[in-house]
This record gives C-alpha cells, sequence and structure tokens, in this order.
C-alpha cells in the first residue's frame, strides 16, 4: 500500500466517528427486534397483531419517505445541520416510545423515529471527508459497524429487557442519540468542501436511468423482500420461543448467541470465495436457498424448540452473506456515475420492506391462533421463492472493482476525450470523467492487466 492509500489521521477520524453515528442510532433500532412484539402485545390495544406489527413497521415508512431528501437537503443546507435535525427527531420519537402507554402511541413514536432518516445524509458527510481512494475503506467501516450492531443487539437486548425494560430499551435509545450529536459536532471533522458526489448522493436527474435498469431493480426487490421476511419473522419468533422453550424471553440471548456466532464465522469464507473467485452470483443464488430453507424449517416447525433453533442457524447463515454481498453486486452493476443514487434507492426500497413486512406479519400472525405463524413463514417463503427465480434469471455482476481519482484541480479538461483514452487502456471496464467534482470513477478487470500508472499519466497529462 502506497504512502498516499493510507487514511491521513483525519480521514481515520472522520470514518470511525461517523462509522460510531450510524452504530449509535442502529442499535437503538435493532435493540427491539428480540423483545418488542412480547413487549407490544401486552399494551392497551396490542392484542391486535396488526397494529403490533404496525408500530414494528412504521418507522420503516417514515424512513423511506424522508431517507432521499434528507440526503438531497445536505447538499443545499450543510451536512451537520441535517444530521443535527435528524438526531434530534430521532430522540423524540425515541422519547415518545418509551413514554408510550397504548400501542397507539408507541406507533407515533415509532414513526417519529424513522422520520430522522438521516443515512443518507451521513453518507455524504463521508464522502466530503474522505479521498476518492479511501471513500469505499470508509464506508466498509461504516458497514461492519453496522453488523456488529445488529449481532450485538440480539443478545444484549434480552439482557436490558430483564434489567430496564422496554421502555428503558426506548429511553437508552434517545440517549445513544443524543450521544450522537455530541459525536458530530466535537469529533467529526467540519469538511473543508461540501459537495454533490456522485458516487454517494441521490442525483434527481439520475432516478429515471436507475429505476428502468432491470438488474438494479432484481437487486431492489432482494432487499426488500429481505428485510420484509426479517420484521415479518420477528413479530412471531419471540412468541414462539417462548412457548417452545419454557424460556423468559429475557433468557432469549442464550439461543441468539450461538446461532449469531455460527453465521457470522460461516459467512466469512463464502463471501471470499465469491470476490475472490468471482462466482458472487452462485454464492448469491446459494444463499437465498438457504434461507428459503430456514423459511420453510420455520413453518414446518415453529413449534418445536431444535426446530426454531436450527431455522435460525440457517436464517442468520443466509442472512449475513445477503446484507454483505447486495451492496457489492450494486456496486458492480450499476453505471458508475449513478452508484450513489442507485444506493439511496436500494436503501429506500429496504425501508419499505421493514414495514410492509412488519404489517404483513403482524396481519397474518392474527388470522389464526393456531396457524398464524405458519402463515406469516409461508409469506415469508413466497417472499423467498420470487426473489429465488429473479436472482438465478439475473445477468453475473462482473468481475470488477471501482477506483476513483481526483482531477487535477488547475487542469482544463476535455471529458468526452479522457473517457476515452481511459475506456481503451487494458482492464478498464467503464470510465466516467465529472469535472465538476474533479473526479474520475473507473471500472476495472479484477484480474492482472490493469496498469494504474498508465491511469494517473492520461489523467495528469
Amino acid at each position: 500500500m502506497s504512502q498516499t492509500d493510507r487514511m491521513s489521521p483525519i480521514e481515520l477520524r472522520a470514518s470511525m466517528s461517523l462509522a460510531s453515528i450510524y452504530g449509535l442510532r442502529m442499535l437503538g433500532m435493532f435493540l427491539i427486534l428480540p423483545i418488542f412484539s412480547i413487549y407490544a402485545e401486552a399494551l392497551p390495544g396490542g392484542s391486535d397483531h396488526l397494529l403490533i406489527g404496525l408500530a414494528f413497521g412504521a418507522y420503516g415508512l417514515t424512513q423511506a419517505i424522508f431517507q432521499l431528501p434528507f440526503g438531497m437537503a445536505s447538499d443545499h443546507f450543510g451536512r451537520k445541520k441535517l444530521i443535527y435535525i435528524g438526531l434530534v427527531i430521532f430522540v423524540i420519537g425515541s422519547g415518545v416510545a418509551a413514554c408510550a402507554n397504548d400501542i397507539y402511541t408507541l406507533i407515533i413514536g415509532r414513526s417519529i423515529q424513522g422520520a430522522g432518516a438521516i443515512s443518507a445524509a451521513v453518507t455524504a458527510l463521508v464522502a466530503d471527508l474522505t479521498r476518492e481512494q479511501n471513500r469505499t475503506k470508509a464506508m466498509a467501516m461504516i458497514g461492519i459497524t453496522i453488523g456488529i450492531t445488529f449481532a450485538l443487539s440480539l443478545v444484549l437486548a434480552p439482557v436490558l429487557n430483564q434489567w430496564i425494560g422496554v421502555p428503558g430499551i426506548f429511553a437508552l435509545t434517545a440517549i445513544l442519540a443524543a450521544c450522537a450529536i455530541l459525536t458530530v459536532k466535537f469529533l467529526v471533522p467540519d469538511p473543508i468542501v461540501s459537495r454533490f458526489h456522485s458516487d454517494a448522493g441521490t442525483a434527481p436527474k439520475q432516478l429515471k436511468e436507475v429505476l428502468k435498469n432491470t438488474q438494479l431493480l432484481r437487486l431492489n426487490f432482494g432487499i426488500f423482500a429481505l428485510h420484509a421476511a426479517q420484521m415479518a419473522m420477528f413479530i412471531v419468533v419471540p412468541f414462539a420461543l417462548k412457548q417452545a422453550s419454557g424460556m423468559n424471553e429475557n433468557q432469549h440471548w442464550q439461543v441468539y448467541l450461538p446461532v449469531v456466532l455460527i453465521g457470522f464465522v460461516m459467512m466469512v469464507p463464502a463471501i471470499i470465495y465469491g470476490e475472490k473467485r468471482a462466482k458472487l452470483k452462485q454464492v448469491f443464488v446459494a444463499s437465498i436457498v438457504i434461507m428459503l430453507g430456514a423459511q420453510l424449517l420455520f413453518a414446518s416447525m415453529i413449534s418445536q424448540f431444535w426446530g426454531i433453533v436450527a431455522s435460525l442457524a440457517l436464517y442468520f447463515l443466509a442472512f449475513n452473506i445477503l446484507e454483505a454481498i447486495l451492496p457489492s453486486i450494486i456496486s458492480k452493476i450499476a453505471p458508475a456515475a449513478s452508484k450513489g443514487t442507485a444506493i439511496g434507492v436500494f436503501n429506500t426500497t429496504q425501508s419499505l420492506g421493514i414495514f410492509v413486512g412488519g404489517v404483513a406479519g403482524g396481519y397474518l400472525s392474527s388470522l389464526s391462533h393456531d396457524h398464524g405463524y405458519q402463515f406469516v413463514f409461508i409469506f415469508c417463503s413466497i417472499l423467498m421463492i420470487a426473489w429465488l427465480v429473479s436472482a438465478a434469471t439475473m445477468k453475473a455482476p462482473p468481475a470488477v472493482k471501482s477506483k476513483m481519482y481526483h482531477l487535477p484541480e488547475a487542469k482544463t479538461v476535455d471529458a468526452h476525450l479522457l473517457g476515452a483514452q481511459l475506456a481503451a487502456l487494458p482492464g478498464v471496464k467503464e470510465s466516467v470523467v465529472l469535472p465538476d467534482e474533479g473526479l474520475v470513477m473507473l471500472k476495472v478487470d479484477m484480474q492482472p492487466g490493469f496498469d494504474e500508472a498508465e491511469v494517473l499519466r492520461l489523467i495528469k497529462e
């Protein structure tokens, strides 16, 4: 690694502090997953599982509505200002949820939580504070933080529930979000220049191109299905686990801890194999098959303790792989100049899946005391079958990686000519020159043959 490829102290500080903001906010969201439905059922009005599902998924709807507007507004009004506003909204929503005395107030609190949709604004701030060659590393740090936070939440939630209850967890969520505000104020550097970044922001003029791309639409459906199934199953799994095992919900961490660890350990070689051997599609499709198997096993063995444990082990293995692979495939398939827009649409679709899954899971689990659980997993299985058909028939993602280079500020660039020269180089699959952003974006072959020195020569000429 060259000296210029290393993250500077400012970049490292920015990446770590912004990753911690994601982590603090997502910890608050994830902590309620394994205990929420049991708590909500005990509230006035909570006997209606449809309302439980609505409360569970409500934040996904408001997050989907406000996520892209928050990111685009941060281009005009400043990153930190919008992040502060979003976190304050999130604190208010968490406070309302903590004080909720009935299911309806809880729905309102969860809706307000989702309206503080800062993800796009944080991503844009990461782009402002990192050089092009280090941006992928910064985004990877955020992704790893979210993954670790999710795993920790499943284990910590039952323990915290025993100590402070769900209202206490919502109050803790508000405190964590307030700490995130202080992190933005005192730890996150102020960007010298704040501008739109094609690789990290959503451009309205690119939405039509992204929404017409059938390969991207398949991936959008995939993240929708993955998170719809997650929310639907966590409506019923806590009840089923409690009934089948006889364990109090505060002891459920004893089940989640080993299956989550197994999923993480087995995820790593699968992802390495897919990336290094250019077998991402095969790993991707196989993971959907495993996820379908998990849902079918849930449907058939939801009343048996070891059936639930086996189903959860398969589920977390598949979920971890899919959650890690999907953004990678998006980056490989999306046109270089539309990458940020493609990711923005992808994240919005994920939020819609959270909402639909919560509502569908609540409604289906309320249909019958005898068969409600099975109905939920049949719904999840149908989603997985549709996704499997879509994924199996999609084009294999190209074996490429993204490269970004800064254009010399004093240079007058003929974007069309430079783009054509770069595209003609061995190993370059796509080139985009963006003079307004001072940026060159390339997709290059992962096999030997790409000459980076020649790219730098052409850019500096």
